[in-house]
């Protein structure tokens, strides 16, 4: 483990960069014109080796963290995130809790995603269920309910995935006010994000939950929406979803 500095994550990073990935990513990130993270740069490191750089530099500090979240390179500001969530995780543990830490990871955390550092679903889904959804816990949740009313894609992506940390807790409830609030998003990956935790209410609560919750929506859903929160019911039951759908 080391301290270091942001140059000293971005060179690790280079060490595993291969230009021959950047296509691929470019593609499966749409960053072309006028897609949703036009402009994102990448130097093609694969998710596993940057967690494993980013343990490296797991007690970073915030003011270098910071210069990573500033990069226009995606790599730099995802290995920020994941330190983000090693030094969360590690202020989280019984034996080293430390719920001043906490609170200023968090903090740290939603000013880099309202001034747009936080700018790709990959970015949002590997973050936001801990540094929001774990830290908001046992506090208000009036945030998430803020950040859903954004006019910015990536804050109510945030704002949905955090209460994955709820859904693990057998609390579906946030999720499901949420899902209500988004029920008419245009953007597609807020649909697949929103089916997204209202199918693992299903999995991981019950059934029952999610199909109370399909019974009143189901009809006004996105199809991309219902199709991912329906995904593990059954074959007959998916049926009477989509035949709801006017």
């Amino acid at each position: 483990m080391s301290t270091g500095t942001a140059e000293d994550v971005k060179a690790a990073l280079a060490e595993q960069a291969d230009s021959k990935r950047i296509p691929v990513l470019q593609r499966f990130f749409k960053s072309g014109e006028g897609e949703y993270a036009h402009g994102d740069v990448f130097i093609g490191v694969r998710v596993p080796d940057n967690r494993l750089v980013a343990k490296r530099f797991s007690t970073l500090s915030l003011i270098e963290i910071d210069q990573l979240l500033n990069s226009p390179i995606h790599e730099h500001r995802q290995s920020a995130l994941f330190i983000l969530v090693y030094r969360y995780l590690a202020a989280s543990r019984p034996s080293t809790r430390d719920d001043k830490l906490r609170g200023e990871l968090s903090s740290f955390y939603v000013k880099a995603l309202k001034r747009g550092r936080v700018n790709n679903w990959d970015l949002i889904d590997a973050s936001a269920e801990h540094l929001l959804g774990d830290y908001l816990q046992d506090q208000s949740r009036q945030l998430l309910y803020d950040l859903a009313s954004s006019s910015q894609l990536w804050e109510r992506r945030a704002a949905i995935i955090a209460t994955f940390a709820f859904i693990k807790r057998k609390d579906g409830s946030t999720t499901f006010d949420l899902a209500k609030q988004l029920l008419h998003d245009r953007e597609p990956l807020m649909h697949k994000a929103v089916g997204w935790m209202l199918r693992e209410t299903g999995k991981r609560i019950s059934k029952k939950v999610l199909t109370t919750f399909l019974d009143q929506h189901a009809a006004h859903m996105p199809r991309i929406m219902l199709s991912y929160a329906i995904e593990h019911l059954s074959a007959k039951q998916r049926t009477h979803y989509r035949s709801l759908k006017i």
